[in-house]
């Protein structure tokens, strides 16, 4: 069991449910479950209102990563991984909700709004995709040669295709490699740009430092005494070739690359992109594979034009994952939900 402080979220993402209390307390009480959604440099960038049966989901873009994500693209995909675990936890409380994306156009930063609707019977598929919550980890470490199961496979594509998009598994050795090569290009790009680093330096953390965000040594296998230096070196030096080696290792050596797709470039398509996201990976975590992101590619523009190019598809790339399965790993931590939370 986890105990320690900076971890509560993980820790109380099982107590029971309050389905007798009144509806403000039940929305209250699953912002838990929202806060173990993955983001981006695990920033974290959400708020929630609670007001009588609604709860509004808000971007908090004081949180935004304005090198590696200027148009905030990647933040609201993270906030629908958000908006995908409230609604699984709530299904699997028996409570039938209503969402609106984007429900005010005055206020850009409000995502969502979510209303519960009465009770509705959850299924086996919610049961198993709650409890996968908790479990859920970005796994940055090298994975074990083994296959991955095309069923297992299927149904992670299915589950995308539920909120909307789609997930592409890429087969041919050739795309395999192309897609290794675009991935180093983008760490060499992004290492050589001085303001990429001091961003992603500020969101790496000393694994003593107790920080409820951003991203510990230990999520890339270092030390206590690794991960205080960690911070310096990227922010002073341009590793960018190194990185790009292990990124392509790292990348090649996965069983499985996959894609995550949309139809449109828009807000609303990037939430059903993270709710897409998010119900796969669930799926993934209740089969028992691991996952983490290469998006590199994604983040710098021409790189992504070039990766629509390669595979030859309509509709835009959002999300590149590799797939495989891996030892456990710890957590990361998260903000306490009094933190982001009002009402």
């Amino acid at each position: 069991m986890i105990r320690s402080s900076e971890l509560d979220p993980w820790a109380e993402a099982l107590d029971a449910f309050p389905l007798t209390a009144e509806p403000a307390a039940r929305l209250r009480a699953v912002v838990r479950y929202a806060l173990l959604a993955p983001s981006s440099h695990n920033s974290q960038p959400w708020r929630f209102r609670v007001e009588g049966d609604c709860l509004e989901l808000w971007a908090d873009r004081a949180r935004a990563l304005a090198v590696c994500d200027p148009e905030d693209r990647e933040l609201t995909i993270s906030c629908g991984c958000a908006l995908l675990n409230l609604r699984v936890a709530l299904r699997n409380f028996g409570q039938r909700v209503s969402c609106q994306l984007l429900p005010d156009p005055v206020q850009p930063d409000l995502l969502v709004r979510l209303r519960l609707e009465g009770e509705q019977e959850p299924g086996p598929d919610d049961r198993d995709l709650f409890r996968a919550i908790p479990l859920r980890r970005t796994n940055r470490q090298p994975f074990v040669s083994q296959g991955v199961p095309e069923n297992l496979l299927a149904r992670a594509r299915k589950a995308t295709e539920v909120e909307g998009v789609w997930l592409q598994t890429l087969d041919g050795e050739s795309d395999r490699i192309a897609l290794g090569d675009l991935i180093a290009e983008a760490d060499r790009q992004q290492m050589a740009d001085r303001r990429f680093r001091r961003e992603l330096a500020a969101w790496i953390h000393a694994n003593r430092s107790g920080s409820h965000d951003g991203m510990p040594g230990y999520a890339y296998g270092a030390g206590d005494l690794a991960s205080t230096i960690t911070p310096v070196v990227i922010r002073t030096f341009d590793m960018g070739k190194g990185t790009a080696a292990r990124d392509r290792d790292l990348a090649l050596g996965s069983p499985v690359l996959a894609i995550l797709w949309t139809e449109e470039e828009t807000p609303r398509a990037w939430l059903q992109a993270g709710q897409g996201l998010e119900r796969a990976l669930l799926r993934l975590t209740a089969d028992g594979i691991s996952v983490s992101y290469l998006n590199q590619p994604i983040e710098i523009p021409d790189l992504r034009d070039g990766l629509t190019r390669m595979l030859g598809r309509e509709g835009y790339p959002q999300v590149i994952l590799r797939l495989g399965y891996g030892r456990p790993i710890r957590p990361t931590p998260r903000r306490p939900v009094d933190e982001v939370l009002e009402g």
